[in-house]
């Protein structure tokens, strides 16, 4: 007796279009992040944007970003890997409807509403507060380094500029000097359509190499001049005395000629081009409850800004805060205090199986961080502090590691903020999609 299969006809014509809920099983995160763009997010932003009725009809703009957010959450973010999951993937396809836009129409879309879709992280934090996600008894601040849209081969330093230069510069005049010498031949060679005193293109790609050098030193020039000490008050007959003379860059100072914004960062796999990417997260349910980025590889200057948008966000200041030692300084400290924050900071590295913190600064007896120091010492296992690492390091993993986001696709430090924004935008969406 032979075994009955079922039947496999790959031609058979539908009789009736399915439903796009029959797409994908009931409950796929594709129906959540879809419903939740369509009844509870704003968009008047996007739509509102759209003032003119000529032309073919656009794809409707919540469908985009329900598109883009979702791709996002699968680990998708080049618009022809979106593109293409329009065209082969049954999950996108419930979230568009079975459109297909391409891939440029996505890019332009991303790139057209980037500030405003960095402003939906507001909007789904809020959701996620009235789900119940948000507490705000304990937050833990981190940051990490994500590389940039850039190569740091394509960095140089000062010192190497300098030297460079002049090299070029003579290089440059030298082959010019010889192609004035071959106008007539050009003329012979070219024929009367072309002048023959075109720059070749080994010449202008010198030409373009060299302004982009002078214009890297002047950049790194003018930040130097902008740190350095104010002029001195006036002497007597009003004259101002300078307080330094005009303050040169370090030789090992770089900028990077691909994304100039991009710095050089240390990680504990080696150094990157890239930025240094902020985020507060709520220990209740790890839900990123502020977020910044920054091109300074110090995380010092990043705790006041990161506090003043939970409070801008959600109209309160968490019961407690932790970081690490990065955060440490008595100003941050300071500011905790002032604002009725119990503060939980690292004032170094604790080695393990040690009780004495590598690299500890060595603080004044009675000073915020020498009390810091002391409050830590004695909870020892019990501190609160404890909460840190497993309140901020999950969503820096899901980011960088469940769904594969290692480099930012965009340049400059604007864009880059918008794109880390739609990161924990995404992240939060899923945390509410589990809860639902």
């Amino acid at each position: 007796m032979s075994k009955t299969f079922r039947p496999w006809d790959v031609d058979q014509v539908w009789l009736l279009p399915p439903s796009i809920q029959d797409l994908v099983p009931a409950g796929h995160v594709a129906h959540f992040i879809r419903d939740t763009v369509r009844n509870a997010l704003d968009l008047s932003r996007i739509i509102e944007s759209y003032d003119e009725e000529r032309g073919y009809p656009p794809y409707h703009p919540g469908m985009m970003v329900a598109l883009l957010l979702y791709a996002y959450s699968q680990g998708v973010y080049s618009s022809r890997r979106i593109a293409k999951g329009c065209e082969e993937r049954l999950d996108f396809a419930a979230v568009t409807g079975m459109q297909r836009p391409d891939f440029r129409t996505i890019n332009d879309f991303r790139k057209r509403h980037l500030a405003a879709l960095s402003e939906l992280f507001v909007q789904v934090l809020k959701l996620c507060r009235a789900a119940g996600l948000v507490k705000l008894g304990h937050v833990a601040l981190d940051g990490t380094k994500i590389k940039a849209n850039a190569s740091k081969h394509k960095a140089m330093s000062y010192g190497r500029m300098k030297e460079a230069e002049p090299k070029l510069a003579a290089e440059v005049h030298r082959w010019l000097a010889q192609a004035a010498q071959s106008d007539k031949a050009d003329d012979r060679r070219f024929g009367v359509e072309r002048s023959g005193d075109e720059t070749p293109d080994w010449v202008a790609n010198k030409q373009m190499r060299l302004e982009k050098i002078r214009a890297a030193k002047a950049a790194l020039e003018a930040e130097a001049q902008a740190a350095a000490p104010p002029d001195g008050p006036p002497d007597d007959s009003g004259r101002t005395e300078p307080g330094s003379k005009p303050k040169l860059p370090d030789d090992k100072a770089q900028r990077n000629f691909t994304d100039p914004e991009s710095r050089i960062m240390k990680t504990k796999d080696g150094f990157i081009q890239g930025y240094n990417a902020q985020a507060a997260v709520d220990s209740h349910a790890q839900v990123i409850v502020a977020h910044d980025l920054t091109n300074a590889s110090n995380d010092q200057a990043q705790l006041r800004p990161l506090l003043e948008r939970i409070r801008r966000h959600l109209a309160r200041n968490p019961d407690e805060v932790s970081a690490d030692a990065g955060y440490c300084s008595a100003a941050n400290l300071l500011t905790l205090t002032r604002r009725r924050i119990a503060a939980y900071i690292a004032t170094g590295r604790q080695r393990h199986g040690t009780k004495a913190a590598v690299g500890a600064r060595t603080p004044k007896p009675g000073s915020l961080i020498a009390r810091m120091a002391t409050k830590l010492r004695r909870a020892g296992w019990r501190s609160r502090y404890r909460l840190r690492k497993q309140t901020v390091e999950p969503p820096f993993g899901h980011i960088k590691h469940a769904r594969g986001f290692r480099q930012f696709l965009l340049r400059g430090i604007e864009n880059v903020k918008a794109e880390w924004a739609m990161l924990c935008t995404v992240h939060n969406l899923l945390k509410l999609a589990q809860a639902a």
